[in-house]
This record gives structure tokens, C-alpha cells and sequence, in this order.
């Protein structure tokens, strides 16, 4: 029996991952900031420890008898750069010091395309490309990556750099598509093509515990420990649309908007965001990334090495996410 350490539990990943370990009969002990927000990983027999990967002191009772640690927790909104870094870059830091100096278990880092960089139409990103990251987000998981790179002579660390992730309980992209598509209108920023690589959920999950047991480990230096992953095939937002409205049983059509309409969206979000003192999701920083002509990566190291194979293609992919979120009185 397995003894896991997830961050970042409570989240969209978190929860699919801990669902999953727990099913197959491994202990998890989950990092939380509050226990009333973790009522879900409570009943599914999650142990729960509070603390905050931003405040070291209170990492080593989490740290202590694990064998594997999966660090989920980061910002993806924050109304400050520093904030991001605070906890993306120096909160990756805090744990990796506190996992090696108590028992030195495995380390999983869950990064994010972002820390690559977009990529070109037909060029998927590849572990073993320069990054260049366009968006402080993106700069801030790069740095988290080579904060654990530190750490690499005295843990075995590998790293999951998943593209857009979907799929059951997810709060971002699927609410806001599911939402458009009752509408019959689904909207998209600017004129051009946009491409992007996607993951299913449960793809995801098995290709981190594959990567826990199986991936090669984090070096001084270069790519290997270092894993994408896609379903396989560069999505057009179009397809993307198309997927959701067959999904829901609907009809609509997809209506690009300038891209100088989100500029103006997100001015406006940013101004909300400071006079509240809650970060929005649409930022400035974000359109950057948003305004990109493709975010695709290719997963052949990891179907190589790891023998992963994603089992969603995207349509039924959605199709299933619908009906969860249906199932669940949530579409």
C-alpha cells in the first residue's frame, strides 16, 4: 500500500487523482488550507492535513511517512506577479526542501504547458525544446520546475506538463463551454486559427501515476523526467465548439470577436479584480497566452517510456464530462 501526499487536493486534478488512489486502496493524506472547503476528499476517506505549500512550517507533518508526493497546489490567477511566484515558484521550493530532509519520498511536479511556451501549427512543443514561456503564469511554473531541478542529486523528481486539461469537475473551461452552448453561440478570440492540445482527466491521472513509478528522474540539467501530455491530436477551438454542442444535443455556431474585445474584457476584469481584491481569471497576463496561434505538445516520450495511452479522444471525452456534470444537476 502506497502512502501519498497530494497539494492542491482540493482542485479539479487533485480530486480526480485522490478519487483514483483511493479506489485502488493506497493511503492518501491530502494538504489543505481549510478543512471545510475539503468535505469531498473527507468522505472518500482522504486523510486530511492543513497547511500551505507558501508556509513551510507547516509542510513537515504532511511531509513525514510518505513515499510519494504529487504537488498539484499552485496559483492560476493572482492580482500581483509576485503573488504567483510566491506560491508557484517559492511554495515548490518550501516542499522540496522539507521532502528532503524527511525521508526523501518520490516527487511528482504537476507543471503546466505554460512553462514551455506556445508552440506553431503542426510543430508540437517537445520536452526536449528550449522554453520560452509568453505569460508570468508560464514563468512562474518554469521556475517551480527548476527549483525542484535543485533538489535533483538527493530526489526523485519527475515532472507532468499537462496542455488544457477537461473532464469531471472541472470549474473553468467546460462550465464557461457548457454555458455558450445552451446559448447556440460559442465565442472565440480573433479571426485567425487557433490550435490547441487537450487531456481527458483520467488520462492525466493514469499518466502521473504511471510517471510516479515509471518516469525517468529530473536531472541537473536537460529534458529527461520530463513528460507532455496530449490526447494525441491538435484541436481547432472549432472542433472543441463542435464537441460541446454535440454533447449538450445542441445547435449554434462559433462567432470570433477582435481580439481588442479582450483587451478591453480583461482591462475591466483587472479593474474589478483590484477594487474587490479577488483576482479574475481573464487578465492581462492571460491574454497573452490567449492571443497565441497554437499550445500543442506531443506525448510520444511518455507513450514511449511509460507505455501511457490517453483513452479520451475529445468528442467522447465531452460527452462523457456532460454527463457527469448532468448527472450531478450541474448542466
Amino acid at each position: 500500500m502506497t502512502r501519498w501526499l497530494l497539494t492542491g487536493a482540493t482542485g479539479f486534478i487533485g480530486l480526480n487523482l485522490a478519487e483514483h488512489l483511493l479506489r485502488r486502496g493506497d493511503r492518501v493524506r491530502a494538504l489543505v488550507r481549510d478543512r471545510a472547503r475539503a468535505a469531498e476528499l473527507a468522505a472518500m476517506g482522504a486523510e486530511l492535513a492543513v497547511g500551505d505549500v507558501a508556509s513551510a512550517e507547516t509542510l513537515p507533518p504532511a511531509v513525514a511517512g510518505v513515499d510519494v508526493i504529487v504537488h498539484l497546489a499552485g496559483l492560476t490567477k493572482a492580482l500581483t506577479a509576485a503573488e504567483l511566484f510566491r506560491v508557484n515558484a517559492g511554495g515548490t521550493r518550501a516542499l522540496a526542501e522539507v521532502a528532503a530532509a524527511l525521508g526523501r519520498p518520490r516527487l511528482v511536479l504537476v507543471s503546466s504547458l505554460a512553462a514551455a511556451g506556445p508552440s506553431r501549427a503542426g510543430a508540437p512543443r517537445r520536452e526536449e525544446d528550449r522554453p520560452a514561456p509568453v505569460s508570468r503564469y508560464g514563468e512562474s511554473k518554469l521556475a517551480a520546475e527548476e527549483h525542484v531541478r535543485a533538489f535533483a542529486r538527493s530526489l526523485e523528481i519527475s515532472v507532468v506538463r499537462p496542455p488544457v486539461v477537461y473532464g469531471p469537475r472541472d470549474k473553468e473551461l467546460l462550465p464557461v463551454l457548457f454555458r455558450m452552448a445552451r446559448t447556440g453561440v460559442i465565442v472565440k478570440s480573433g479571426f485567425g486559427e487557433k490550435r490547441y492540445s487537450l487531456v481527458h482527466v483520467d488520462d492525466l491521472v493514469d499518466l502521473v501515476v504511471r510517471t510516479t513509478w515509471r518516469g525517468r528522474r529530473l536531472g541537473a540539467a536537460g529534458s529527461e523526467g520530463i513528460y507532455f501530455a496530449d490526447d494525441g491530436v491538435e484541436h481547432r477551438w472549432d472542433d472543441v465548439a463542435r464537441a460541446t454542442l454535440a454533447a449538450l444535443g445542441t445547435r449554434g455556431v462559433v462567432v470570433p470577436l477582435p481580439e481588442a474585445a479582450g483587451w478591453l474584457a480583461a482591462g475591466a476584469a483587472t479593474l474589478a479584480a483590484q477594487l474587490t481584491g479577488k483576482p479574475a481569471m481573464l487578465s492581462f497576463d492571460k491574454l497573452k497566452e490567449i492571443r497565441e496561434a497554437a499550445w500543442t505538445c506531443s506525448s510520444d516520450r511518455a507513450r514511449r517510456e511509460l507505455g501511457w495511452e490517453p483513452r479520451y479522444p475529445l468528442v467522447e471525452g465531452i460527452r462523457q464530462s456532460a454527463e457527469w456534470f448532468r448527472s450531478r444537476g450541474m448542466l
